[in-house]
């Protein structure tokens, strides 16, 4: 008894913790319609300039704690909101999934660079002292944790539901427009949430920071396990959110306590199923809960769609790029070529983002996921280079797409991007960090394929394949976005109703295109592992699939061209860093600011790019071709009135 009622404190504290943080998603998505991904970031932020001035400044707690609630937090979330959700608040879910994720993204890069890794200790409020309890002892932190989680609960119902700001806020992500034809002023109003929510972002990461270390990636990654707490309630509902996260607390400790450890049950699968808990049931609860009612009508601004390039045209780039990375290699050294084949394998990686968001609009967030089971299968049937390797790694990820697929046909929007990061991130923890003899052990070898008797050993002339395999790839891609398949692809991204009423299949469309983008992927795994020739864990965990739908997307996720560019900018990451190394992460800030360009080219770079190329031919031909046609004209009006014409 005395265990049972140990483990349940344990549990309790820990949703209670989950609590918190979910209450901000809550709020934040409740009231303005976007999901921040970004919140955990947040969070972690504020716990190092809590950090900064309590412990490095040595200022008295309680007005460290208030500075940086009550002051640097609030206003950080209303500059968020102002220069950077504001300007995307009607895009689709991929760009503003995409635009919190490069804050995210933005906010580790920053914490890097000016507080740059060391040992830190931010120590609890009343240390570790604390009473007994039937028994066991609980520290005042814990009770702190707990008292703040319903002290929010209960401050936040109120004011959303018996304030005036609070309804208003409410009725302004319901209808925007409509709050604002009764005096709402819905853009003050989304200010306040975002600062709202960056508050409560803030107590969480502070709460929580003595625990884990003040850790930059643990503080960031505690709220994908408040995720499923935030669903549960279903973003809105905080009763019920606050009730998910006491659940799932409680099935995290006593899964700790009382799962066993012998058997079968002691394979490491199994045994990585106790961390994977939350997003277990995430997953399970994005399949549960009804999905959202269709979006309304909303008026987007977008660009001219570019028509698809025809065979001509994709085999004209496909040489040119061969060319220029043959041309390129000859002059780079040897560290700046390896840079570029990573820049060749991630852009291939992001090559099967393509045909899922680009033309079918889907959103993934475990295609590296998809690509450490490429170099997993690769690692096994690739012994000696054997082709075989890439056919298994394209087989097994293309095989475990379409088993991610089935479940979560009936997802769309958000709710699939976060189910696809629910596999991703419960795959961190029971498939890749793991010692058996089916799974990674640390670190494992990747051979480099062998074609048709040429072995693809040098660092030069494997770049070279990575550029063959990349060009190859795209013209395929390109052939079937022309054929009647990327014709649907392209219908179920612009009205998935209006399919379904013209008859067409959209589930094998979706299970299709799934099947094909994590093949794509899975391939890519293999020879991404064969350019690092060794292949580890951290290398396709969930938050490594985050920069890469990120970079794609501001390349031009529609575009083969922008998964390049985004392949050559991650890859390009050290060149970067060795160019300013008083930076402390160049690749993370810079990805993340990549980002915030999403409100003016919600496109992507490339087709932006394309576009003011056409401008400035169509400029400069008429510039060329009008003093000509004048002269013309003039030629013409001249004979018409020579001699023997009368004159009109």
């Amino acid at each position: 008894m005395h265990e049972l009622i140990a483990f349940t404190i344990v549990g309790v504290v820990t949703g209670a913790a989950y609590a918190v943080a979910a209450s901000g998603l809550v709020v934040t998505y409740s009231t303005s319609g976007i999901f921040n991904i970004a919140h955990g970031a947040v969070g972690m932020f504020m716990a190092f300039v809590f950090w900064q001035f309590e412990m490095a400044w040595h200022w008295p707690p309680l007005a460290a704690l208030f500075v940086t609630v009550c002051v640097v937090a609030p206003l950080s979330g209303a500059a968020v909101e102002r220069f950077l959700i504001r300007r995307v608040s009607d895009a689709s879910v991929a760009t503003t999934l995409v635009v919190t994720i490069g804050l995210m993204v933005g906010l580790i890069g920053l914490v890097d660079t000016i507080w740059p890794p060391q040992a830190r200790v931010l120590l609890p409020f009343f240390g570790h002292s604390g009473f007994q309890l039937v028994g066991v002892f609980v520290t005042w932190e814990d009770v702190i944790t707990v008292g703040a989680a319903l002290g929010i609960a209960a401050g936040l119902r109120l004011f959303l539901y018996r304030t005036r700001t609070g309804v208003t806020m409410r009725a302004v992500v319901d209808n925007r427009g409509l709050a604002g034809l009764n005096g709402a002023r819905p853009a003050r109003i989304g200010t306040l949430s975002w600062a709202l929510g960056a508050m409560l972002a803030s107590i969480a990461g502070i709460l929580i920071a003595p625990e884990l270390q003040l850790s930059v990636l643990p503080l960031t990654l505690l709220v994908v396990d408040a995720y499923a707490a935030a669903m549960i309630g279903r973003l809105r509902n905080l009763p019920l959110t606050f009730a998910g996260a006491l659940l799932i607390g409680l099935l995290q400790s006593y899964a700790v306590g009382y799962m066993p450890s012998t058997g079968i049950w002691d394979s490491v699968p199994l045994q990585g199923m106790r961390l994977a808990i939350p997003s277990i049931l995430l997953f399970v609860t994005l399949l549960i809960l009804p999905q959202d009612k269709i979006r309304g009508a909303v008026i987007q601004v977008r660009r001219a769609v570019r028509p698809t390039a025809g065979l001509a045209r994709s085999l004209q780039g496909a040489v040119f790029l061969v060319l220029a990375v043959v041309v390129a290699t000859s002059f780079l050294g040897a560290g700046d070529t390896v840079d570029l084949g990573t820049g060749l394998a991630l852009g291939l990686i992001m090559l099967s983002l393509v045909p899922l968001s680009g033309w079918g609009g889907q959103v993934s967030l475990c295609q590296m996921t998809f690509a450490g089971l490429g170099a997993f299968a690769m690692a096994r049937a690739g012994g000696g280079g054997s082709p075989l390797g890439l056919l298994a790694a394209a087989g097994l990820a293309g095989a475990v797409g379409a088993l991610v697929a089935l479940p979560a046909l009936r997802l769309k929007g958000l709710y699939l991007a976060l189910a696809t990061m629910a596999f991703a991130a419960a795959m961190d923890d029971m498939f890749f960090p793991t010692s058996t003899a089916f799974t990674f052990n640390g670190s494992v070898a990747i051979p480099r394929p062998s074609i048709f008797g040429l072995h693809f050993t040098g660092q030069r002339s494997f770049v070279i394949f990575l550029a063959v395999v990349f060009a190859v790839v795209s013209v395929a891609l390109l052939a079937l976005r022309r054929g009647p398949f990327g014709r649907v692809l392209s219908a179920m991204k612009d009205s998935e109703a209006a399919c379904a009423t013209l008859g067409l299949n959209l589930t094998l469309t979706k299970l299709v295109v799934f099947s094909i983008s994590a093949a794509i992927a899975g391939f890519a795994g293999a020879l991404y592992g064969g350019m690092e020739s060794v292949a580890g864990a951290t290398q396709f965990e969930m938050l490594q699939s985050l920069p890469i739908l990120l970079l794609c997307v501001v390349g031009g996720v529609a575009t083969c061209s922008g998964a390049l560019f985004g392949g050559i900018v991650l890859g390009l990451g050290p060149v970067f860093q060795s160019a300013l190394p008083q930076v402390g992460s160049v690749t993370l800030l810079g990805t993340g600011l990549a980002g915030a360009t999403l409100g003016a080219n919600p496109d992507g770079v490339m087709p932006a790019l394309y576009e003011r190329t056409a401008s400035w031919c169509s400029g400069v031909s008429a510039r060329l071709t009008g003093p000509l046609a004048r002269k013309l004209a003039g030629s013409a009006a001249g004979s018409a009135t020579g001699p023997g014409t009368a004159p009109a």
